[in-house]
């Protein structure tokens, strides 16, 4: 998907992403500073020219277990001084508009289509953002640094990031076109929808390989390095092949995994690739592609395919469908109808 779905023009509101969300909408700056410090963190916030000069604030937020994707404007020119977050890592998408933020000793000039930002927790931040509108993906600090840790194989510690994105680059294409996709499901699912743990699980594992595999990073060379353990795995990767099989069911959990196999999640996912032809996930859909075709040959007549589908694991019945009738030849309803002849 072509992350330019995420694109707006300067003060068009009909482009505003995820409007159901809202959480903040006001023209006040001490009350925008209020409000938006309760979702995010305390900060100073301040225009740049006279508050007459067009000042505005809206914040659309759409929250999930350990992440959460949001749309955040501003109208005119304002000085943003969150200090250190923290708690929490972001990623910021310009949308419209331009921000000069500093990082640390850093200074970077984000644009739409161009330049992104990544801010770490332990390192002071400010900004300006100048009639901006940003899609920002917030990512809890323990889920990054623990996941840092398994893939490093050290002890889960401080994390910096390199704070520029290059949106050019594939890497920050990926990136760009995930949080369009996270948008798009977000506003699908509204702010009175859920999204199953299984789901929400696969989100986690996809941010925060797009994150420590995709930027720079102090453990990226640690990484590497320990990523090269994957030529001696046969016997972990057999005991990682069994705890998978053994929770094929459950949300796919990589620390929880490179525990059971004792080494790290980059060497994990190395290993599946040279030894098995296949990723962990295709490992597993065919694990649950699989217990699904069994049972669906075993079911009573009245058995629903959705129920077993979703006891299974599976989150999206669309592309469990597809994904059946590319292995086995024929759609899950046709399989449990040939039970019933």
């Amino acid at each position: 998907m072509s992350a330019a779905v995420l694109e707006v023009s300067a003060g068009a509101s009909a482009a505003e992403r995820l409007a159901d969300f809202a959480r903040v909408t006001t023209d006040d700056v001490d009350e925008a500073a209020e409000q938006i410090g309760r979702i995010f963190c305390p900060h100073d916030l301040a225009p740049t020219r006279p508050r007459a000069a067009g000042f505005s604030a809206r914040h659309n937020c759409a929250a999930f277990a350990g992440f959460s994707i949001n749309y955040v404007a501003y109208g005119g020119s304002v000085s943003i001084d969150p200090g250190c977050l923290e708690r929490f890592f972001l990623v910021q998408v310009p949308l419209a508009g331009s921000a000069r933020i500093r990082a640390g000793a850093g200074e970077i000039d984000a644009s739409p289509g161009r330049t992104a930002s990544l801010l770490s927790p332990t390192i002071p931040t400010r900004m300006t953002w100048t009639d901006c509108a940003q899609a920002i993906l917030l990512l809890d600090r323990r889920l990054v640094e623990q996941r840092a840790a398994a893939l490093s194989g050290r002890a889960a510690g401080v994390v910096e990031f390199d704070p520029a994105i290059d949106l050019d680059a594939p890497a920050g294409r990926r990136l760009q076109a995930s949080l369009t996709e996270l948008m798009l499901m977000a506003e699908g699912l509204g702010p009175s929808g859920s999204l199953a743990p299984v789901a929400t699980a696969n989100w986690r594992e996809a941010l925060l390989d797009h994150l420590l595999n995709g930027q720079r990073h102090g453990l990226s060379d640690a990484i590497r390095t320990f990523s090269g353990q994957a030529e001696r795995l046969p016997r972990a990767l057999r005991a990682a092949r069994d705890h998978l099989q053994d929770n094929a069911g459950e949300p796919l959990d990589l620390v929880q995994l490179a525990r059971a196999s004792g080494i790290g999640i980059r060497a994990l996912q190395l290993g599946f690739r040279r030894h098995f032809g296949v990723s962990i996930s295709e490992m597993l859909l065919d694990m649950r592609l699989a217990g699904l075709h069994a049972r669906l040959a075993q079911a009573a007549p009245d058995a629903s395919i959705t129920e077993i589908a979703f006891d299974l694991g599976f989150t999206h019945l669309g592309r469990m469908a597809g994904a059946y009738r590319e292995k086995f030849g024929e759609t899950p309803s046709a399989t449990l109808r040939r039970r019933m002849s």
